[in-house]
């Protein structure tokens, strides 16, 4: 075992925006996904840099120092800048680029660093710290056959995540094939049910405080229940049912729409059938459409991707010094109204491809597990 700065160089010596070429790639943490794929990435010419940059080299890894982003590790195949949340790594003639960017990665070490990341609003891992990583350092030969072995096994994961991938986009192809072409003339008051409050928001001030919540009791659902544009569970918050009797007229129903408007605006999602009793928080609007003349999951794919849907989005909030909507804005939205049997079928497919994209994803999350647990047993000799 040694520590991390016996066989690697913290690379930190900044570089101003006006020494850097415009056709300079230019990578940030919103680049890296965990697992370390680097997404498509601007040239520093189109991000209008204005601070110190690290340069790397296709020798480098680039590691994400800021806490929730620890799992940010990629081997870039080519030189450019980074943002300074990332630091870049140049591992020495000891060590393989590939048998280190597999032993950061591991979850083990993501705790590991995890835990001693430092700071309250934006904790980060100082490079001081990270210097003292311990790492196993076997031969050259050894790390090259470890990392060549988790090398195969992560290109598996690669492909079944390719498929997912191809899955994610084929509902939205599929929605484009049928009603890009559709006229939005009609507005979302106009498809909402005729029951009172059908477009709401949740309680403001005073109505709901942090504190108010409990372990147990009435569901409230917010921004982490539609962050991916499916209703998810999150962070689980109740209220007691006595707090529910003031609140009633926040209930979310099966079939709701929610969509999110502060934040990250525009996130949308369905209310399932199971859904147990809850109310929506300030930060989502629940829309209950009237079910005889327009679909739920329709309507939340025209949020998501029908031209005029997304442009009445877009001019409504440019310009906001903190972006968002309001009820009057999701009234005003138009929206296109095909026939009811257009929109089932529609449905009826993307559920189809719902639920083979589930089973995609469970055979991932399997993938995964085997792949953390490969990781581990070879950093502890037993590959």
């Amino acid at each position: 075992m040694v520590s991390l700065s016996e066989v690697v160089a913290l690379d930190r010596k900044g570089v101003h925006p006006s020494e850097i070429a415009p056709e300079t790639p230019y990578i940030g943490l919103e680049h890296i996904e965990r697992g370390g794929r680097i997404l498509p990435h601007p040239q520093a010419g189109d991000s209008h840099l204005k601070s110190l940059k690290f340069s790397f080299s296709a020798e480098h890894i680039l590691y994400g120092k800021l806490r929730p982003n620890l799992g940010k590790i990629s081997r870039p195949n080519f030189a450019g800048i980074c943002s300074t949340d990332i630091l870049p790594l140049r591992p020495n003639a000891e060590l393989d680029r590939n048998y280190l960017a597999h032993y950061l990665s591991q979850p083990a070490m993501i705790r590991y660093a995890t835990s001693r990341a430092t700071g309250v609003n934006l904790p980060r891992l100082s490079p001081t710290s990270l210097a003292k990583f311990p790492i196993p350092l076997p031969s050259l030969d050894e790390q090259r056959r470890i990392a060549a072995i988790l090398d195969q096994a992560d290109a598996i994961r690669v492909k079944r995540q390719q498929q997912l991938e191809s899955y994610n986009s084929l509902v939205e192809s599929l929605f484009h094939s049928m009603f890009s072409q559709e006229r939005a003339d009609v507005t979302v008051g106009e498809i909402a049910s005729d029951a009172r409050s059908s477009i709401r928001t949740g309680p403001f001030g005073s109505q709901l405080r942090h504190s108010e919540f409990v372990g147990t009791g009435v569901a409230v659902l917010g921004l982490d229940n539609v962050v991916g544009n499916s209703f998810r569970w999150g962070e689980r918050r109740y209220i007691t049912h006595e707090k529910y009797e003031t609140l009633k007229r926040y209930t979310v129903h099966p079939g709701d729409v929610l969509i999110s408007i502060m934040g990250t605006v525009g996130r949308c999602a369905v209310v399932p059938q199971d859904i147990p009793l809850a109310i929506n928080t300030k930060h989502i609007c629940a829309i209950t459409p009237n079910q005889n003349i327009i679909n739920p999951s329709f309507l939340r794919a025209a949020f998501l991707w029908h031209p005029v849907c997304r442009t009445h989005l877009r001019r409504q909030t440019k310009g906001a010094i903190m972006a968002g909507l309001n009820m009057g804005i999701i009234k005003s939205m138009p929206v296109p109204l095909p026939a009811l049997e257009r929109q089932n079928e529609f449905a009826k497919v993307s559920f189809a491809i719902k639920t083979q994209r589930y089973h995609l994803q469970r055979a991932l999350d399997r993938d995964n597990e085997l792949f953390a647990s490969l990781q581990s047993r070879a950093f502890r000799g037993e590959l």
